[in-house]
């Protein structure tokens, strides 16, 4: 850049025109007051002293979030699909909010006492969180709570009762989350169930029943222009749960829309389905790891964050999109 194109000057001797920069041509060394025309957010901002701020943006602004945990693994029974947050947040300008993503839960197994693992916590904030989807059970074993609950396995020993849904709302977003199916005491073929959805039960099969229950369906989401989840249609769906196992003489539960695995199939990456329950080697699958999404009027958006993260348009919005680990955004 240079130095004449780094200086305000006058047109006509009637008006003012600014420097113009791209986020990444922004002054590697601002100082305060520092102020430019940014071609790539397409509006004029200034340096504050910590970061770049918009002349349009006040005190904070609204934006949109979705918080989807990590799905549980599947064993016996399907894993329970992350809980989900969604709805409108205030962000104040000039602060700085964490981000984690949820883990996929790992997979047990119905024949060792493999209890399989929960998924990692999402959040936004650290007061914002996605609850991690219940690992599922091995045989004869309840289910398992978590932000969707995790079904238990197939049962000789009498009914075992469904993985509790722990997700809730935190004002003010919305929570999504239900339990698993439930298991009845059976004989052979010995049907497991399925893991909670964000949008339904996990699904429970009747008793000898030669089919075992399917996740329970996750929820649309509701960014438009995202997509994250699984699509069906051109709409894209998150947080499904995972199917019931299947065992030599049993048919395994289907995966819930919303990136749930079948029985013998792993959860979809970021979507916080729930991991698909055991085949006949016992063997269950893992979750579906996490996601947190933001959609930022353009307008407002910053440009600062950290973390894995990819960074898309839609119509008047900016979607920061983290698909791993822990990163940040500063308002």
């Amino acid at each position: 850049m240079t130095q004449s194109s780094n200086l305000a000057r006058f047109v006509n001797q009637t008006a003012m025109q600014l420097p113009i920069w791209t986020t990444a041509g922004r002054p590697a060394t601002p100082t305060v007051g520092m102020m430019g025309y940014n071609s790539t957010l397409t509006r004029a901002e200034w340096y504050n002293g910590t970061t770049w701020l918009a002349f349009s943006t006040g005190s904070s602004y609204s934006v949109q979030a979705l918080i989807v945990g990590g799905g549980g693994g599947g064993a016996g029974g399907g894993g329970g699909a992350g809980g989900v947050l969604t709805g409108n947040l205030t962000l104040s300008v000039g602060t700085t909010y964490p981000v984690v993503v949820g883990a996929a839960g790992t997979a047990g197994n119905s024949n060792s006492g493999g209890t399989a693992g929960n998924g990692g916590d999402s959040s936004f904030n650290t007061t914002y969180i996605g609850y991690g989807g219940g690992g599922a059970n091995w045989d004869n074993q309840n289910g398992i709570a978590g932000g969707s609950g995790g079904g238990g396995g197939a049962s000789s020993s009498g009914n075992k009762t469904a993985g509790a849904a722990t997700q809730t709302s935190i004002s003010p977003l919305t929570g999504y989350g239900n339990a698993s199916g439930t298991v009845p005491g059976s004989s052979n073929p010995y049907p497991s169930a399925g893991g909670g959805g964000a949008g339904a039960v996990g699904g429970t099969p009747s008793a000898n029943a030669t089919t075992s229950g399917s996740g329970g369906a996750g929820i649309a989401n509701p960014i438009s222009g995202s997509t994250v989840g699984q699509n069906s249609g051109g709409t894209y769906y998150v947080a499904g749960g995972g199917g019931g196992g299947r065992s030599s003489t049993s048919n395994g539960g289907s995966g819930g829309l919303g990136g749930g695995g079948a029985a013998g199939t792993a959860g979809t990456t970021n979507t916080g389905g729930g991991g698909g329950g055991c085949n006949p080697s016992g063997t269950g699958y893992i979750g579906g790891s996490g996601v947190v999404v933001l959609a930022v009027p353009t307008s407002s958006y910053s440009g600062t964050y950290t973390g894995t993260a990819t960074v898309t348009t839609s119509g008047s919005n900016t979607l920061i999109t983290w698909t791993s680990g822990s990163g940040s955004y500063t308002a």
